[in-house]
């Protein structure tokens, strides 16, 4: 058993990890290089002791302090350099993340006892997509550097509380599926929505409009197109395994 599910979920991590990483290199990290120019550029502005800045109908005077939010070394953060060793870190976070997320969406629909075929395996993917991805970009879209943002300690939390009790509402209505969870599973879906994700009290980003749309929707899509090769290479994977193990 051990083994048929490291097979399974190592295949299923590197195909779709690969997939993604190829995808993000024509997708996503073009807007990413995009919107650093951005806030490089307003990074480097002059520094003044305040700004002014309109919210509605309120002129917002903002503090900025220069120097303060550089490092006390001046040294730069590190990050990978443009071009092959950029694209080799994506890959391999993309392969990890792949696999972490083949591990749990298999071990889910071993508890289920579900029968695990590619077309099944599809339809958990799509599901386990909605909790992962879709359902926290409702309140906290993909953002790009520079970008307006809440303290990241409670959009941590938000998102994580919202991935547990989606992919729970959805278990009781898709899995359990009676009159009782059904009602439970969609009042835990609309639990997180309805209390709301954090976010910033006044929206300053650098970065056009219509960058960080291009780059929300691609990375929902990037994040699809992983998670339905995931369910659908484990499904494949494990069936596979069902006829080897009749065969002998």
């Amino acid at each position: 058993m051990i083994n048929r599910v490291l097979t399974a979920c190592l295949a299923a991590g590197l195909l779709a990890g690969l997939a993604g990483a190829i995808l993000q290199e024509f997708t996503t990290t073009p807007l990413i290089l995009e919107a650093e120019k951005y806030e490089t550029a307003a990074a480097s502005a002059p520094a003044s002791r305040f700004v002014a800045t309109q919210y509605g109908e309120a002129k917002l005077y903002l503090a900025h302090s220069g120097s303060h939010d550089a490092p006390a070394d001046g040294a730069e953060p590190w990050s990978p350099e443009d071009g092959l060793e950029r694209l080799s870190y994506t890959t391999i976070t993309s392969i990890a993340t792949a696999f972490g997320f083949a591990l749990m969406l298999l071990a889910v629909m071993l508890v289920s006892n579900a029968r695990i075929t590619p077309r099944t395996g599809l339809a958990w993917g799509a599901a386990a997509f909605v909790a992962t991805g879709l359902a926290p970009a409702l309140g906290l879209s993909p953002e790009l550097p520079g970008s307006a943002a809440a303290v990241l300690e409670y959009r941590q939390t938000w998102w994580l509380a919202t991935v547990a009790l989606t992919a729970g509402g959805l278990w009781l209505v898709l899995v359990l599926s009676r009159s009782w969870s059904i009602v439970l599973g969609i009042i835990l879906i609309a639990l997180p929505h309805i209390v709301g994700a954090p976010h910033p009290e006044a929206y300053t980003s650098v970065v056009p409009s219509e960058l960080a749309g291009h780059f929300s929707a691609a990375s929902l899509a990037v994040h699809a197109v992983i998670w339905a090769i995931v369910g659908s290479v484990i499904g494949f994977m494990w069936n596979r395994g069902e006829r080897d193990q009749a065969v002998a």
